[in-house]
């Protein structure tokens, strides 16, 4: 982002309540400060979006890909976090130089039928989330404590207590707390790495995009599954809002800087979930793949088979570890989306803790349905079919973030560069190409 001079052509031509207000403009930035104490008070909210793109759903598409198709998938993982670099900065910019989130750019800028329409299907994103966080909460008690998948889905809903208790301490305790899930889930994953001892020429020969990634149904499936899994449409809603949780200067020179350490603060981050997600794909190609396994797609059936397979006692309990932070993790960040998205579309503010409790029944209903009917497979099947709904909604949000960072009424001097409007399009052409392409598949 450039420099320039003062400017109000970004602001909307009405008036709107400040984006998650109780913490608007909460994090103070230190006068002074430089290096990497100056970074460090815009670091949090990177973290706090990448939850989203490791939560459950990403799991059960990661391992149904790296047991069928070994290390294949590993350039859709990397292109999808390129991708999500990409977007998550542009939400960045949109949410520090206009000061909106991207629910109220479009409730400010749309006609109300269209901002409505956008609302619902946001709402729907939320819910397919909120349904792969309770499935892999439930799938991880299970696992680690014996507990029904059924009590499992349905304890779910007691989180929404957690998340009141943390947002008593404030955000910035949020953000900690969530920092401190991501570094047990990294160690947990490391762990399992070194224990997986993956063949490195096949790991880095998975980095090339293969054409039967694109012309293999069954493999476009995964693809678009894990690309719903990774890009998620929430995180554009969240991200453009808690950027505005840092208390920076409302001038031209504060706003870049801002926006700077943001998206680098973001970059980090999903540079983590990077790392996170191609694990869990290789682990599940050196494990299962290569064994001739390549049926394992459940998430329970893999926590099984890695400590027989691999030959390590702990290496089963350390997964399901990681997969019980996974979820808990996601919870939170799921509620502020959730949040963010009812206040910017419609004004409405509920408590915190009915707004949760309305969502995650959105999501027990169908959970418990479909375990009850089905057993743990449907709830394996569940999962995949969340993302690719997620991966359906995704040009629903893209397009508006793309369309408004690109627009001077909007942002003012702030409007991308050419170059980033041509890439950031280019993204929206290829999501909705796979989308299209899927469809037609299914149909």
């Amino acid at each position: 982002m450039t420099t320039a001079t003062p400017t109000t052509a970004a602001l909307p031509a009405y008036s709107h309540p400040a984006s998650l207000g109780g913490s608007h403009r909460s994090v103070a930035v230190p006068v002074g400060a430089t290096g990497w104490r100056r970074l460090g008070a815009f670091m949090g909210p990177g973290f706090l979006v990448a939850v989203g793109y490791m939560d459950p759903g990403n799991w059960a598409t990661d391992i149904a890909g790296g047991s069928a198709f070994g290390y294949t998938l590993l350039s859709v993982i990397l292109l999808s976090n390129l991708m999500a670099i990409v977007l998550q900065a542009l939400s960045v910019r949109l949410g520090v130089a206009a000061g909106l989130d991207l629910a109220q750019a479009c409730r400010a800028y749309y006609s109300k039928p269209v901002s409505l329409a956008l609302w619902v299907l946001a709402e729907i994103a939320i819910i397919a989330c909120d349904l792969a966080e309770v499935l892999g909460t439930a799938i991880a008690l299970k696992l680690l404590f014996g507990m029904p998948l059924v009590w499992g889905v349905v304890l779910t809903a007691l989180d929404v207590f957690l998340i009141l208790a943390l947002q008593r301490f404030g955000f910035r305790k949020i953000e900690a707390f969530i920092l401190a899930l991501l570094v047990i889930i990294a160690g947990c994953f490391a762990y399992e790495l070194f224990h997986a001892k993956p063949d490195m020429g096949a790991l880095m020969a998975g980095f090339i995009p293969s054409p039967g990634i694109v012309t293999d149904p069954a493999k476009l499936y995964l693809a678009i599954g894990i690309l719903g899994a990774t890009v998620m449409p929430h995180n554009l809603y969240l991200h453009s809002s808690i950027v505005q949780t840092r208390a920076f200067a409302h001038t031209d020179a504060g706003k870049a800087e801002a926006a700077k350490m943001a998206t680098l603060d973001s970059t980090i981050a999903l540079g983590l979930a990077f790392f996170i997600n191609a694990a869990i794909l290789i682990v599940a190609a050196a494990v299962f793949h290569t064994a001739g396994r390549t049926e394992v797609a459940e998430i329970d059936e893999a926590y099984r088979l890695l400590a027989p397979m691999m030959g390590v006692g702990a290496a089963s309990v350390v997964f399901g570890i990681a997969l019980l932070a996974s979820g808990q993790n996601s919870t939170v960040t799921g509620t502020l989306a959730g949040q963010i998205v009812m206040e910017g579309f419609l004004n409405l503010r509920l408590p915190v803790w009915l707004r949760r409790l309305v969502t995650r029944l959105l999501a027990i209903v169908p959970a418990v349905i479909v375990v009850g009917a089905s057993g743990d497979s449907g709830a394996t099947q569940l999962l995949v079919l969340s993302q690719v709904v997620l991966s359906l909604q995704l040009p629903f949000a893209v397009v508006p973030l793309v369309l408004f960072t690109g627009q001077s009424r909007v942002m003012g001097r702030f409007v991308s560069p050419a170059w980033l409007r041509m890439l950031a399009w280019s993204i929206a052409a290829i999501i909705i190409g796979l989308n299209c392409t899927l469809l037609i598949g299914m149909l």
